[in-house]
């Protein structure tokens, strides 16, 4: 029995997978063919040569994106919600984002994302102005995370690090303090720290002066 016809579908993918491993630049069609245990003329001929693969997989990048299910029973929780999902998407893919934003892309892909926050900002009642703050500010929130993020595991081994410069005569009269910041951040919790907080204050803030 011969084998099943792969679909374009699948050979993007197997070439996203490639991407999110590798990078962009180990993205080849003998290689992708070979992933796919397949003819390079197959690959060519479900998705044209190698810029049209990429063009492929940014807008299959951007239409992931936008497949956004916020969960929760009130408008916070399902904003926090959205930020989550943002976040893990953007740190799940940063070579395939990479590639929407050089094609100058990256507006519309965040689009979707805009479009569920101000449905919950509607929800909770902002309006005008102080509701596209609201959107905008959980939108760069995210972003400037995970860019932080990525700095910080990207960054070589410090010497001293957080153990080692926060001991009890670091802050004198909290020394729980000291012992707090010695230990390694825990990004999630952060994360959610910061955005239930930020939620917080542009839900039931006072309108902005």
């Amino acid at each position: 029995m011969g084998r099943r016809a792969l679909t374009r579908e699948e050979v993007l993918g197997a070439a996203a997978l490639l991407v999110k491993r590798h990078g962009p630049a180990a993205l080849t069609m003998r290689g992708l063919a070979a992933e796919l245990g397949t003819a390079v003329t197959s690959i060519y001929w479900h998705v044209g040569n190698r810029e049209s693969l990429l063009d492929a997989l940014v807008e299959r990048t951007v239409r992931d994106m936008g497949d956004l299910r916020p969960t929760g029973r009130t408008p916070a929780q399902r904003i926090v919600s959205v930020a989550r999902i943002l976040r893990r998407e953007l740190r799940e893919r940063p070579h395939l984002i990479a590639m929407v934003h050089e094609r100058g892309l990256t507006e519309r892909m965040f689009l979707p994302a805009q479009q569920a926050l101000v449905h919950e900002v509607h929800a909770a009642g902002l309006r005008g102005t102080r509701a596209a703050d609201a959107v905008r500010a959980v939108q760069f929130q995210v972003v400037g995370f995970v860019l932080v993020e990525r700095n910080r595991e990207r960054s070589p081994v410090q010497s001293p690090g957080e153990g080692e410069l926060w001991d009890a005569a670091a802050a004198p009269g909290d020394p729980a303090l000291s012992r707090a910041l010695a230990r390694p951040a825990d990004p999630e919790r952060l994360f959610l720290l910061s955005v239930r907080a930020l939620v917080a204050a542009l839900l039931d803030g006072p309108a902005p002066g």
